[in-house]
């Protein structure tokens, strides 16, 4: 069997003695190895791929000694189960299209359960793919009962992770800090520059000479959440705003697909505010 184990803990020695002996000891062949010490922290965040003959359950049982010596935060993830994500999209699909051919191609190793919006401009396409799509408009007055819908649709699904993939619509602070490391979104900017509404026309109107996106982990601070992933495109005085928006739809798809591909095969880590990134 094929996991995935990330841990952090307070950094001293021994921590990855202790670890590496307990897998041997299971007959564990570790293929990949990341590890980052963060001294302002004074904490240790490591990854570990590795293959064994023994079960999950053994492999818990033989790391429960070292994490609890080392007070560690662990996580333990079978390769052969493919994270569950549920799409969320507006109008703008092409964040959308891209993460649905990079599943079909197995470059992305996930399943997309279902897709929500809150138009109906993507309900063929998910159609085509063998998708379930729920259409639920949002107002003011329903927005707290379309939560509800979605925290049930989550818990039906099983899913795993949640990917706003251009969804226009904000998350209540609550539902953000219940799904708090579990959802993902990708804004259309290079944060923390022009956050909010209309980035590339901020951007435009501001005269720069970059423009990008970035995705990020979603929190009750609106664009603020630990960064994943950043890309940028170089701009110049005779493009219109229009034509910021237009280059910005690959880096807007391409930033986000990363993004989604490092969290799901367990290659971002929180720290604070921060990500570690083993990529």
């Amino acid at each position: 069997m094929h996991f995935t184990l990330t841990f952090s803990c307070p950094d001293k020695p021994g921590i990855v003695a202790a670890v590496s002996t307990a897998l041997a000891d299971k007959g564990a062949d570790i293929l990949e190895t990341h590890q980052f010490s963060d001294r302002t922290a004074h904490r240790l965040f490591m990854r570990l791929a590795f293959t064994t003959p023994a079960s999950m359950e053994d492999i818990r049982a033989c790391l429960e000694p070292v994490r609890t010596e080392f007070n560690m935060t662990m996580r333990l993830h079978d390769a052969a189960v493919l994270p569950r994500l549920i799409i969320m999209v507006s109008k703008f699909d092409h964040a959308l299209l891209n993460l649905l051919y990079q599943v079909r191609v197995n470059w992305l190793r996930a399943e997309i359960v279902t897709i929500v919006s809150n138009h109906q401009d993507s309900a063929a396409t998910a159609a085509q793919a063998g998708i379930p799509y729920y259409y639920w408009p949002v107002n003011k007055d329903n927005k707290a009962e379309q939560e509800d819908r979605l925290r049930a649709l989550v818990s039906e699904t099983k899913a795993d992770l949640i990917v706003l993939a251009r969804y226009m619509q904000v998350l209540s602070d609550a539902f953000s800090t219940e799904m708090s490391g579990r959802i993902i979104n990708i804004h259309h900017s290079f944060l923390p520059s022009f956050k909010g509404a209309r980035p590339y026309h901020q951007a435009f109107a501001r005269g720069v000479k970059l423009i990008g996106a970035t995705a990020h982990y979603v929190t009750p601070d609106l664009d603020e959440g630990p960064i994943i992933e950043q890309e940028t495109a170089r701009v110049t005085h005779s493009l219109s705003a229009e034509d910021y928006v237009a280059a910005g739809r690959s880096i807007e798809s391409q930033v986000l697909a990363r993004a989604v591909k490092l969290h799901v095969e367990q290659r971002v880590m929180l720290n604070g505010h921060r990500t570690i990134i083993f990529s």
